[in-house]
Protein backbone atom coordinates (compact mmCIF):
# COMPACT_ATOMS: atom_id res chain seq x y z
CA UNK A 1 0.00 0.00 0.00
CA UNK A 2 1.43 3.12 -0.50
CA UNK A 3 1.09 6.87 0.57
CA UNK A 4 -1.48 7.67 -1.62
CA UNK A 5 -4.02 5.10 -1.19
CA UNK A 6 -7.23 6.26 -0.32
CA UNK A 7 -7.05 9.87 -2.07
CA UNK A 8 -5.59 9.28 -4.98
CA UNK A 9 -9.24 8.20 -6.93
CA UNK A 10 -10.39 11.83 -5.80
CA UNK A 11 -7.19 13.63 -6.84
CA UNK A 12 -7.09 11.31 -10.11
CA UNK A 13 -10.42 12.86 -11.01
CA UNK A 14 -9.65 16.26 -10.79
CA UNK A 15 -9.62 18.02 -14.12
CA UNK A 16 -6.07 18.55 -15.20
CA UNK A 17 -4.98 21.96 -15.74
CA UNK A 18 -2.65 23.40 -18.78
CA UNK A 19 0.55 24.53 -16.79
CA UNK A 20 3.57 25.84 -18.63
CA UNK A 21 6.79 23.79 -18.70
CA UNK A 22 7.85 25.35 -15.99
CA UNK A 23 4.84 25.70 -13.69
CA UNK A 24 4.12 22.02 -14.25
CA UNK A 25 7.81 21.00 -13.21
CA UNK A 26 7.74 23.08 -10.10
CA UNK A 27 3.96 22.17 -9.17
CA UNK A 28 5.14 18.03 -9.35
CA UNK A 29 7.74 19.16 -7.06
CA UNK A 30 5.73 21.07 -4.39
CA UNK A 31 3.19 18.17 -4.43
CA UNK A 32 6.81 15.77 -4.08
CA UNK A 33 8.03 17.70 -1.13
CA UNK A 34 4.47 18.17 0.77
CA UNK A 35 4.20 13.91 0.39
CA UNK A 36 7.71 13.23 1.08
CA UNK A 37 7.17 15.66 4.43
CA UNK A 38 4.51 13.53 5.15
CA UNK A 39 5.71 9.96 4.57
CA UNK A 40 9.14 7.75 4.40
CA UNK A 41 10.24 8.16 0.94
CA UNK A 42 9.92 4.69 0.40
CA UNK A 43 6.77 4.62 1.18
CA UNK A 44 5.90 6.97 -1.62
CA UNK A 45 5.43 6.52 -5.39
CA UNK A 46 5.52 7.90 -8.62
CA UNK A 47 1.97 6.82 -8.98
CA UNK A 48 1.43 8.40 -5.77
CA UNK A 49 3.26 11.83 -6.57
CA UNK A 50 1.33 12.16 -10.74
CA UNK A 51 -2.39 11.23 -8.52
CA UNK A 52 -1.57 13.96 -6.30
CA UNK A 53 -0.96 16.43 -8.57
CA UNK A 54 -3.40 15.53 -10.81
CA UNK A 55 -1.18 14.42 -13.49
CA UNK A 56 -0.15 11.47 -15.40
CA UNK A 57 2.69 8.49 -14.80
CA UNK A 58 4.07 9.27 -18.03
CA UNK A 59 4.12 12.99 -17.67
CA UNK A 60 5.64 12.76 -14.66
CA UNK A 61 8.53 10.88 -15.89
CA UNK A 62 9.18 13.39 -18.49
CA UNK A 63 9.99 16.07 -16.10
CA UNK A 64 12.09 13.74 -13.87
CA UNK A 65 13.74 9.99 -14.56
CA UNK A 66 12.67 8.82 -11.38
CA UNK A 67 11.28 9.15 -8.01
CA UNK A 68 14.95 9.53 -7.12
CA UNK A 69 15.58 12.33 -8.94
CA UNK A 70 12.50 14.18 -8.32
CA UNK A 71 13.39 12.87 -3.84
CA UNK A 72 16.46 14.86 -4.50
CA UNK A 73 15.11 18.06 -5.64
CA UNK A 74 12.11 18.00 -3.35
CA UNK A 75 15.08 17.32 -0.44
CA UNK A 76 17.14 20.51 -1.88
CA UNK A 77 13.79 22.57 -1.67
CA UNK A 78 13.54 21.88 1.73
CA UNK A 79 16.70 22.37 2.68
CA UNK A 80 16.78 25.93 1.60
CA UNK A 81 13.46 26.29 3.81
CA UNK A 82 15.26 24.89 6.40
CA UNK A 83 18.31 26.97 6.45
CA UNK A 84 15.96 29.87 5.28
CA UNK A 85 14.37 29.79 8.77
CA UNK A 86 17.36 30.70 10.44
CA UNK A 87 17.90 33.84 8.98
CA UNK A 88 17.15 36.20 11.37
CA UNK A 89 17.66 40.66 11.78
CA UNK A 90 20.27 41.65 13.76
CA UNK A 91 18.94 43.92 16.05
CA UNK A 92 16.95 43.51 20.13
CA UNK A 93 18.32 40.73 22.54
CA UNK A 94 20.11 37.60 21.44
CA UNK A 95 18.37 35.14 23.33
CA UNK A 96 15.24 36.38 21.60
CA UNK A 97 16.55 35.95 18.05
CA UNK A 98 17.49 32.84 18.76
CA UNK A 99 14.01 32.18 20.74
CA UNK A 100 12.22 33.16 16.98
CA UNK A 101 14.64 30.70 15.25
CA UNK A 102 14.08 27.79 17.25
CA UNK A 103 9.94 28.90 16.79
CA UNK A 104 10.43 28.45 13.13
CA UNK A 105 13.15 25.28 13.53
CA UNK A 106 10.36 23.91 15.61
CA UNK A 107 7.50 24.48 13.37
CA UNK A 108 9.17 23.19 9.75
CA UNK A 109 9.84 19.99 12.35
CA UNK A 110 6.36 19.62 13.41
CA UNK A 111 5.04 19.85 9.65
CA UNK A 112 7.74 17.74 8.36
CA UNK A 113 8.16 15.19 10.63
CA UNK A 114 8.89 12.25 8.22
CA UNK A 115 10.58 14.18 6.12
CA UNK A 116 12.48 15.97 8.26
CA UNK A 117 13.41 12.50 10.18
CA UNK A 118 14.83 11.07 6.71
CA UNK A 119 16.43 13.92 5.56
CA UNK A 120 18.33 14.43 9.02
CA UNK A 121 19.20 10.91 9.16
CA UNK A 122 19.77 10.36 5.34
CA UNK A 123 19.38 6.67 6.26
CA UNK A 124 16.43 6.04 4.05
CA UNK A 125 16.42 3.21 0.80
CA UNK A 126 16.53 6.81 -1.12
CA UNK A 127 19.56 8.44 0.73
CA UNK A 128 22.00 9.53 -1.60
CA UNK A 129 25.48 11.89 -1.54
CA UNK A 130 23.15 14.59 -3.19
CA UNK A 131 21.04 14.45 -0.27
CA UNK A 132 23.37 14.17 2.12
CA UNK A 133 25.14 17.34 1.13
CA UNK A 134 21.74 19.01 1.15
CA UNK A 135 21.93 18.39 4.87
CA UNK A 136 25.60 19.63 4.93
CA UNK A 137 24.33 22.88 3.52
CA UNK A 138 21.87 23.36 5.92
CA UNK A 139 24.41 23.50 8.54
CA UNK A 140 26.64 25.41 7.24
CA UNK A 141 23.89 28.05 6.66
CA UNK A 142 22.91 27.62 10.33
CA UNK A 143 26.42 28.02 11.54
CA UNK A 144 27.12 31.17 9.67
CA UNK A 145 23.88 32.46 10.39
CA UNK A 146 24.58 32.15 14.59
CA UNK A 147 27.95 33.14 14.03
CA UNK A 148 27.00 36.56 12.21
CA UNK A 149 24.36 37.28 15.28
CA UNK A 150 27.50 36.97 17.92
CA UNK A 151 29.21 39.45 15.81
CA UNK A 152 32.55 37.93 16.22
CA UNK A 153 35.84 39.69 13.88
CA UNK A 154 37.20 36.11 13.57
CA UNK A 155 35.28 33.42 15.66
CA UNK A 156 37.78 31.05 17.12
CA UNK A 157 37.83 27.23 16.29
CA UNK A 158 36.56 27.06 19.53
CA UNK A 159 34.00 29.11 19.21
CA UNK A 160 32.65 27.15 15.78
CA UNK A 161 32.73 23.90 17.60
CA UNK A 162 30.40 25.23 19.73
CA UNK A 163 27.97 26.27 17.75
CA UNK A 164 27.96 23.27 15.32
CA UNK A 165 27.61 21.33 18.72
CA UNK A 166 24.46 23.54 19.48
CA UNK A 167 23.46 22.89 16.14
CA UNK A 168 23.89 19.48 16.43
CA UNK A 169 22.12 18.81 19.33
CA UNK A 170 18.80 21.00 18.15
CA UNK A 171 19.07 18.20 15.17
CA UNK A 172 19.25 15.18 17.86
CA UNK A 173 17.29 16.94 20.69
CA UNK A 174 14.25 17.61 17.78
CA UNK A 175 14.67 13.74 16.18
CA UNK A 176 13.81 12.71 19.93
CA UNK A 177 11.11 15.22 20.02
CA UNK A 178 9.69 13.35 16.75
CA UNK A 179 9.87 10.16 18.29
CA UNK A 180 8.19 11.11 21.39
CA UNK A 181 5.22 12.61 19.86
CA UNK A 182 4.56 9.10 18.30
CA UNK A 183 4.69 7.77 21.80
CA UNK A 184 2.27 10.72 23.17
CA UNK A 185 4.81 11.85 25.57
CA UNK A 186 6.44 14.67 24.22
CA UNK A 187 8.02 18.11 25.74
CA UNK A 188 5.81 20.68 25.12
CA UNK A 189 6.70 22.97 22.52
CA UNK A 190 7.59 26.09 24.01
CA UNK A 191 9.49 24.40 26.60
CA UNK A 192 11.65 22.61 24.38
CA UNK A 193 12.14 26.12 22.88
CA UNK A 194 13.43 28.00 25.23
CA UNK A 195 15.72 24.93 26.57
CA UNK A 196 17.52 25.28 23.52
CA UNK A 197 18.12 28.95 23.66
CA UNK A 198 18.86 28.28 27.02
CA UNK A 199 21.35 25.80 26.20
CA UNK A 200 23.06 27.73 24.23
CA UNK A 201 23.34 31.23 26.56
CA UNK A 202 25.30 28.23 28.94
CA UNK A 203 27.47 27.56 26.20
CA UNK A 204 28.34 30.78 25.58
CA UNK A 205 28.69 31.27 29.83
CA UNK A 206 31.15 28.36 29.95
CA UNK A 207 32.92 29.59 26.87
CA UNK A 208 33.77 32.83 27.48
CA UNK A 209 35.90 31.70 30.67
CA UNK A 210 38.74 30.86 28.14
CA UNK A 211 37.73 32.90 25.10
CA UNK A 212 38.43 36.93 25.58
CA UNK A 213 37.29 37.89 22.52
CA UNK A 214 33.55 36.54 23.24
CA UNK A 215 34.09 37.82 26.91
CA UNK A 216 34.51 41.06 25.69
CA UNK A 217 31.26 41.10 23.76
CA UNK A 218 29.20 39.00 26.40
CA UNK A 219 28.39 42.14 28.72
CA UNK A 220 27.42 43.84 25.49
CA UNK A 221 24.91 40.65 24.97
CA UNK A 222 23.24 40.66 28.57
CA UNK A 223 22.90 44.79 28.19
CA UNK A 224 20.43 44.20 25.59
CA UNK A 225 18.86 40.89 27.20
CA UNK A 226 15.44 41.83 29.38
CA UNK A 227 14.39 39.70 32.97
CA UNK A 228 11.27 38.15 30.81
CA UNK A 229 13.52 37.22 27.73
CA UNK A 230 15.12 33.40 27.74
CA UNK A 231 18.68 34.69 28.92
CA UNK A 232 16.85 36.81 31.67
CA UNK A 233 14.82 33.58 33.03
CA UNK A 234 17.97 31.34 32.94
CA UNK A 235 19.88 33.92 35.08
CA UNK A 236 16.94 34.19 37.47
CA UNK A 237 16.82 30.03 37.75
CA UNK A 238 20.74 30.36 38.45
CA UNK A 239 20.31 33.37 41.21
CA UNK A 240 17.50 31.28 42.43
CA UNK A 241 20.02 28.13 43.32
CA UNK A 242 22.20 30.25 45.54
CA UNK A 243 19.48 30.67 47.33
CA UNK A 244 20.18 27.05 48.89
CA UNK A 245 22.65 27.48 51.53
CA UNK A 246 23.57 23.95 51.23
CA UNK A 247 24.41 24.17 47.68
CA UNK A 248 25.38 27.64 47.70
CA UNK A 249 28.19 25.91 50.45
CA UNK A 250 29.23 23.62 48.60
CA UNK A 251 29.57 26.06 45.48
CA UNK A 252 32.15 28.24 47.94
CA UNK A 253 33.64 25.05 48.84
CA UNK A 254 34.47 24.47 45.41
CA UNK A 255 35.01 27.67 44.49
CA UNK A 256 37.54 28.43 47.63
CA UNK A 257 40.51 26.49 45.57
CA UNK A 258 41.03 28.72 42.56
CA UNK A 259 41.93 32.60 42.08
CA UNK A 260 38.50 34.53 41.31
Amino acid sequence: MTAATGTSGAAASRPRRRLSVEQRREQLIAVALDMFARHAPEEVSIDDIAAAAGASRPLVYHYFPGKQALYEEAIRRAGEQLAALFEEPPQGPLSERLHRVMGRYLDFVDSHGPGFAALLRNASPAASPGTGAVIDQVRQAAERSVLSHLGLAEPSPRMRLAVRTWIGNAEITALAWLADQEQDRRLDRAELQLKLVQEFVVQLLVLQLDEPQLRQHLRGYLTLEQPAGPAGQLLHHLLALMADTELAGEVLRLASGHEI
